[in-house]
């Protein structure tokens, strides 16, 4: 017997998305309860990976399978496909495991020719419903299965629309349709060179084929990456028996949340478009209703669809994006899935369900994503700013709002050139009529969404709040020209490259830049509740990464253990520092000048560190001693040459020219052909006397003198780029006996540990001999990325690495971005195994960007560390990352 390629509807359960894809498993669910599902059958996500095998041939058995399918189908429904008296048609669905919406493809009517148009107007006694859905089945045909430009079909209908009184495409007459589907089909000849296909099989099987190879459609793909999902799943396909919103006033079809996907709020939100299909209400092909004015239009109608929104929500604990068609006063459910939803409607419903009693805290932490955590830090418009810009009349149109946040950026009419602006650097809001899969390049790499037409739900809304994009849809008030690449309100023309900013929280268009602000923390009542319940089980400490007190702070209000890094260069760069430390380079060989500027940066660094420990107050703080090269506190280079050729030229400033000529002459000593694996980190220490001194001496004077006025301290030192033992023997006992001095001249004892960080891959190899001089590893996995894989950071990213990942496939993410666990993993796992077996009690943590990256986290917790420490703005998510490493790998 062949594999089983297609499964009835009432033979699948909830638990098949992987195998069904999440619509799949949603119809399955709904039929074997009783819902009022249209009949169908799902072809499997195996049957779609089996015809990417095959290059691009169906598996053997799938067309069988259909075609008997289809026989139960028509046994069940009474009618038949392509018969001409009672033709069954249907609609072939996408449907991959994660809801992709509207990044994959659908065809509607299939199953409609010359024949069984005839017959399914006699059957419906209405021609004008069997014309309209014709031009529809021609028109995404084309589109989708032939790829033919969607501009020629909509350009006749906006012709003929045009004619009309209403300017409306329920106002077109019978008559019109019967000529738009003569063009339509025109359309596809002379695109195409042959007619379009009456054989009702060739349209189900080309369409099956067609949602197939969208699945690695450039949309498709692009979703995929930015939302770290695998090529490897691949797409159901559904084929649903067609029910019709489009038979007049009594039909419709709605898209609805059974809780606001903006707010969180409990309530019934979504839109209603009378005699329609299901694709116009998501194109935004007219401004639907809301829907609760449907209670209005139908009661009966509507409180039916309220009870079974209640009870899928019920049934599956959280909110539920759901589809429906009402043809002729009858409801029939499409779609049940998990909705999208903003950062903040997640983390209310995710809290607002524990207190109903839907689900556990657990599940609660589970459910919320940590970037989500990350995006409701982000900032919004002051709101002073706003009602200023509102008085001056620079807001200028409003619309839905579609997705709450706020962006400014120059207006784009493109995807295109949105994504080639973005791509520079440029802040972009891209302006639509109505937004379609194929912009979304441009919606994902834009800083919001602004479209004229569209709901709530339509594709812009669902694409901006699934990617956390403010969207103002359906600002009906504008007037865009896309050829001209403006839009006019009234008599105001905004062109493209012209700044507008939007907030998607209220609606609102406005000329120009409006001032943001960041959230205020600590009144985000339900996130501060998801990371109480994160820190109760979690078991990784979450540390911050905080180079000043300022820092140190922010860093505690966000609920950080402690400082995982604190990088003493980084206050040798501020403005009155830099001339005293490039003094002290200066003096090269010069002991006792070197000194002299030594002593001058000791109070600065005390000064530094006293803050850091006040505002720590007891907390483990772990300081990095002097890690990059040295010319990098220097003037570069090139510089140095053009200012003394430009003094050589005016011959008007020797002293100035002397100068410069010394400094270059420093410079160049200093060269280095790879100076990121040159004199720094420890080297520095040991072949520039006096600095790392100079350093440990600054750090425990303010830890003596900060611990007598009462401030609890807890310091560790990090000695930076060791590769060999002897390193870290030299610099450790050398610096400890600087130690043990201050303490000694200040009276006061503080505790402390010496370390150091695992950054070079010969480090982790030689883990269980550092260790015995190693009281903790912290893993800068930044650079023992860069030097494991070979890649420059600086340099991998604009010359391959973004190639590597997005063409070639050779590396499924970014390293820098998510921590290599088979490669770079190994060497963290080795390291803290032999510095156990050295020294069982050391203390294991990272410091690298890695710290703040989920799946990093989920590695870090198994791989045994105490900690992770990442940017202040990173410490929540990763408070919630650490939990739900926890909860998975109980």
């Amino acid at each position: 017997m062949s594999k089983k390629w297609v499964y009835l509807f009432n033979e699948g359960n909830r638990t098949m998305a992987e195998l069904l894809g999440g619509k799949g498993a949603g119809l399955a669910e709904m039929t074997n309860a009783g819902l009022p599902v249209p009949p169908g059958f799902t072809i499997t996500t195996e049957a779609c990976l089996a015809y990417f095998a095959a290059v691009n041939s169906f598996p053997e058995g799938m067309q069988t399978q259909t075609r008997e399918a289809m026989q139960v189908i028509e046994k069940t429904t009474g009618k038949k496909f392509g018969d001409t008296v009672n033709p069954l048609l249907v609609s072939v669905r996408s449907g991959a495991r994660v809801s992709m919406p509207g990044m994959m493809d659908t065809v509607l009517n299939v199953g409609l020719n010359p024949e069984t148009l005839q017959g399914l107007a006699a059957k419906s006694n209405n021609e004008r419903f069997a014309y309209d859905a014709y031009r529809r089945l021609i028109s995404m045909f084309g589109r989708i299965v032939k790829d033919i430009d969607g501009k020629y079909f909509d350009d006749v209908l906006n012709e003929y629309k045009a004619k009309t009184e209403g300017k409306r495409d329920t106002d077109l007459t019978v008559d019109m349709l019967k000529e738009i589907v003569v063009e339509y089909k025109a359309i596809y000849k002379r695109e195409l060179g042959e007619e379009f296909p009456d054989d009702v099989w060739a349209q189900l099987f080309q369409a099956t084929e067609a949602v197939f190879k969208s699945w690695f459609g450039n949309k498709a793909v692009t979703y995929r990456r930015l939302n770290k999902m695998s090529d490897e799943w691949g797409t159901a396909v559904n084929i649903c028996t067609m029910v019709f919103g489009n038979m007049g006033d009594d039909s419709g079809t709605g898209v609805a949340f059974t809780r606001n996907p903006n707010t969180g709020e409990h309530a019934l939100f979504g839109e209603y478009l009378i005699n329609a299909q299901g694709e116009d209400v998501v194109a935004g092909i007219r401004t639907p209703m809301a829907i609760s004015e449907l209670a209005k239009v139908n009661p009966a109608i509507y409180q039916q669809f309220v009870d079974l929104a209640r009870m899928l929500e019920a049934h599956y604990h959280d909110m539920q994006d759901l589809e429906f068609t009402v043809e002729k006063g009858k409801l029939y459910m499409l779609q049940t899935r998990s909705g999208k939803r903003g950062a903040r409607a997640s983390i209310k419903i995710a809290v607002d369900q524990v207190g109903e009693g839907i689900i556990t805290e657990q599940e609660a932490v589970l459910r919320v994503k940590p970037e989500e955590v990350d995006i409701m830090l982000h900032p919004f418009f002051d709101s002073d700013s706003k009602q200023a810009a509102v008085k001056e009349g620079l807001m200028i149109a409003k619309g839905l709002n579609a997705s709450p946040g706020a962006g400014t950026g120059v207006a784009v009419f493109d995807s295109a050139r949105a994504m080639a602006l973005a791509a520079k650097g440029t802040d972009v809001i891209l302006v639509r009529p109505e937004t379609s899969p194929e912009d979304v390049g441009g919606m994902l790499m834009s800083r919001g969404l602004l479209t004229q037409h569209g709901g709530a739900t339509s594709h812009a809304a669902v694409v901006a709040r699934g990617s956390n994009l403010p969207c103002v849809a359906g600002a009906e008030g504008i007037n865009i020209n896309t050829d001209l690449r403006q839009f006019t309100v009234g008599s105001r023309v905004v062109k493209e490259g012209d700044v507008i900013s939007i907030d998607g929280t209220e609606g609102m268009v406005f000329i120009g830049p409006i001032k943001m602000v960041d959230v205020d923390f600590n009144k985000e009542a339900d996130l501060a509740m998801i990371l109480r319940w994160a820190d109760k089980y979690r078991r990784l400490r979450v540390y911050a990464n905080a180079d000043y007190p300022r820092d140190a702070k922010r860093a505690i209000n966000f609920g950080a253990q402690g400082v995982g890094l604190c990088r003493t260069e980084h206050m040798f760069f501020e403005k009155e520092r830099r001339p005293i430390v490039v003094g002290m380079i200066m003096a090269k060989n010069d002991g006792e000048l070197r000194q002299k500027y030594l002593d001058e940066l000791l109070p600065f660094q005390r000064s530094d560190f006293e803050g850091i420990f006040e505002a720590m107050n007891g907390l483990p703080t772990i300081i990095r001693l002097i890690d990059p090269p040295m010319h990098e506190f220097l003037p570069k280079r090139e510089t140095l040459i053009e200012e003394i050729t430009e003094l050589r030229c005016k011959d008007s400033d020797p002293k100035a020219l002397a100068e410069k000529t010394k400094m270059l002459e420093l410079v160049e000593s200093l060269w280095e052909a790879n100076p990121m694996m040159g004199l720094r980190g420890c080297r520095v220490g040991l072949m520039m006397p006096g600095v790392t001194e100079m350093q440990v001496r600054a750090i425990f004077e303010a830890g003596c003198r900060v611990a007598k006025r009462g401030t609890k301290v807890s310091v560790e030192i990090m000695i930076p780029l060791v590769g060999h033992v002897n390193e870290l023997k030299l610099e450790r006992e050398k610096l400890e006996r600087v130690a043990k001095a201050v303490m000694a001249e200040e009276g006061s004892e503080i505790p402390y540990m010496f370390g150091t960080m695992i950054e070079v891959p010969r480090a982790a190899l030689v883990a269980d001999e550092l260790a015995q001089y190693a009281e903790f590893f912290s893993f800068g996995t930044n650079d023992l990325t860069q030097m494991t894989f070979g890649y420059s950071r600086d340099d991998a990213e604009e010359k391959f690495l973004r190639a590597y990942v997005n063409d070639l496939k050779i590396l499924p993410f970014d390293p820098f971005q998510s921590l290599d666990q088979v490669g770079v993993g190994k060497l963290v796992r080795m390291a803290v195994e032999a510095g156990k077996a050295t020294r069982p009690d050391i203390e294991l943590g990272i410091c690298g960007e890695h710290g703040g990256d989920p799946a990093s986290i989920d590695f870090f917790h198994r791989v045994g560390l105490k900690y992770v420490s990442c940017s202040p703005y990173r410490v929540s998510q990763a408070r919630l990352a650490a939990a739900q490493a926890a909860l998975r790998n109980k």
